[in-house]
């Protein structure tokens, strides 16, 4: 199983990625791009800009707000300029100033010859901070990536993993065929956010693609429409097809829970024996609507098993 990433990410990659939603603008020059950002998350430095370093989150973009533009004003020009450059000597990534505003140009040339790149925002300074908290979090999520494909079952999140030639393809067009969607084939780049749920995508080069033995490559939002294609889907359990003959041992109950470790979330599995005449789709179906069931808090195994017990027990009263 390949191991988990995580995310680096530039300044220059961030603002190139992210800079319409955050309604960002370059102020000065480009130069400070290529400075790292370590942390997923924002800081405002105005304990800082009073000279107050002890705990500064130096690995954070700093955001100047209202307060903090404030503060500066009220200092005199060389004392503004003495705690601009303080704060861009502890080689913090980037600075952002919300609200539309930006800092006078002698600050933001002295910003820039110290390497430090200077942005401006039209945002509020929360919705700023809330907005870019989001995106750094998905860049820095914990990654990694798993071969087979991935598809939304009406509503779950399904992962079909498999060794060649168990039927994955063949399996993933008649679930098409069904009404469900393709996330991702053969590559499925995962992404654990916030250590509560995984999300799969696929490759920007293959999105909307699968390959089909016999076929080559076909486009499934060109042949079956648009709907059958999603960009991203949280996981939601992991089904295996194997040959009939390795899965001699199946579980006949639903009792016997297996789970797939993956990020650190373990997710329900589900064994398939592949075998000529079986419907795996059809199987797949029924797979992911037990899911849902489970999600409300009905399992069929779990409720048929009490009855059973109940029973036995009504039975062994009755012969006393």
């Amino acid at each position: 199983m390949p191991q988990p990433t995580r995310q680096t990410l530039t300044v220059g990659e961030f603002y190139e990625r992210h800079a319409e939603e955050l309604r960002l603008r370059l102020v000065g020059s480009r130069i400070g791009f290529d400075r790292k950002i370590s942390e997923p998350t924002i800081n405002r430095p105005g304990l800082a800009l009073s000279g107050f370093y002890t705990y500064f989150a130096v690995h954070r973009i700093q955001v100047i707000g209202k307060a903090e533009r404030s503060y500066l004003k009220h200092l005199s020009p060389d004392n503004m300029h003495k705690r601009i450059e303080e704060l861009c000597r502890r080689a913090i990534p980037c600075i952002v100033v919300s609200r539309g505003d930006t800092l006078p140009d002698e600050l933001v040339q002295r910003a820039n010859a110290m390497g430090v790149s200077v942005f401006q925002t039209s945002m509020v300074t929360m919705n700023f901070i809330n907005a870019a908290t989001v995106r750094l979090d998905w860049e820095f999520a914990p990654t990694t990536t798993e071969h087979g494909s991935m598809v939304d079952v009406m509503g779950i999140g399904i992962l079909i993993r498999g060794a060649s030639g168990t039927g994955k393809s063949e399996t993933v067009l008649s679930l098409l065929r069904r009404g469900a969607s393709l996330v991702a084939d053969d590559t499925v780049r995962l992404r654990n956010i916030e250590g509560r749920e995984i999300v799969g995508t696929a490759p920007d080069l293959g999105r909307t693609h699968m390959e089909v033995r016999g076929l080559g490559i076909i486009n499934v939002a060109a042949l079956f429409g648009i709907g059958t294609f999603r960009t991203e889907k949280r996981l939601d359990m992991v089904v295996a097809l194997k040959p009939a003959e390795e899965l001699n041992d199946v579980d006949r109950t639903g009792l016997d829970r297996k789970t797939y470790p993956l990020l650190g979330l373990r997710l329900p599995l589900v064994e398939l024996p592949v075998a000529a005449g079986r419907d795996i789709a059809q199987l797949i179906e029924v797979a992911a609507l037990d899911q849902k069931l489970k999600c409300l808090g009905h399992d069929s195994a779990v409720e048929f098993n009490k009855k059973l017990l109940k029973m036995m027990r009504d039975r062994r009263r009755s012969l006393v």
